[in-house]
């Protein structure tokens, strides 16, 4: 159909792969930490930037998983740097310890790219006892950039190269609950919906990156941040929901986004 072939201002359109787009981009002396990379957006994006020549960390939950993608991507790009690394976003012990790991190993980090979630998932707590898609999708992303981001600044500082931060939010955003992000009712599960919970998490990505940006700018640090709607791709994120329930809000935000 016409608006999937049209393209945006970037020059790229819906079609556009992550290998059209970093296409002529040399990452050489880049190091990148991706979360959730044993899977979907995750494995593909650090496929594409080891692919450009950038170190990728993988910050993945199960290390049996990040393995087998590590491999992949290594026998199809033999001189690609990929490491894997233990991280459980919805459990705070977890992202503390792989903040301390990374720190402790004494590489550089010019990009961090908060990809990791679950979407749409029953009533459950995490191991804080935090409202899982709150736990996982916002607070240990939140966590992890605060702990990474003197590390970041000390990147940008050496280097005098600009760092990212990148929020996978999503359009699901303009679903949370009609009061936006109910801090007082995170762990509500009388007046619980899924789909709710998990706008509610992503409003929460886009607000952290907004207020971030806005610190970094007045501090006048080189290091940017972002949040992105990656479009109506279907990964195991879904797994939560049932096939219809997925593709009818997929059909929902392309409608509202498009109106």
């Amino acid at each position: 159909m016409w608006f999937f072939r049209r393209k945006g201002a970037s020059g790229f359109s819906y079609n556009s792969t992550a290998e059209e787009v970093t296409h002529g981009i040399d990452g050489s002396g880049l190091t990148a930490i991706v979360t959730g990379a044993s899977s979907g957006i995750g494995s593909e994006t650090s496929r594409v930037l080891a692919l450009r020549g950038v170190h990728v960390i993988m910050a993945v939950r199960n290390m049996a998983a990040g393995k087998d993608v590590k491999e992949t991507i290594v026998k199809e790009i033999p001189a690609a740097k990929v490491d894997t690394m233990e991280l459980d976003l919805s459990s705070l012990a977890s992202v503390k310890k792989f903040a301390s790991d990374f720190k402790l190993s004494g590489r550089p980090l010019n990009l961090l790219i908060n990809n990791a979630g679950v979407m749409a998932t029953p009533f459950m707590l995490s191991k804080d006892n935090i409202e899982l898609q709150f736990a996982t999708n916002h607070l240990g992303h939140f966590l992890l950039t605060n702990l990474l981001l003197d590390k970041m600044k000390e990147t940008a500082r050496k280097t005098k190269r600009e760092g990212r931060i990148v929020n996978v939010a999503s359009e699901a955003h303009r679903f949370a609950y009609r009061e936006g992000v109910r801090f007082d009712k995170i762990n509500d599960r009388k007046s619980y919906n899924s789909f709710g919970a998990y706008g509610q998490s992503k409003l929460a990505n886009i607000l952290h990156a907004n207020e971030l940006t806005r610190r970094l700018k007045e501090d006048g640090v080189e290091i940017t941040a972002n949040s992105l709607h990656l479009g109506e791709i279907t990964t195991n994120i879904f797994h939560h929901m049932r096939i219809v329930d997925g593709l009818v809000s997929t059909l929902e935000k392309f409608i509202f986004k498009n109106a």
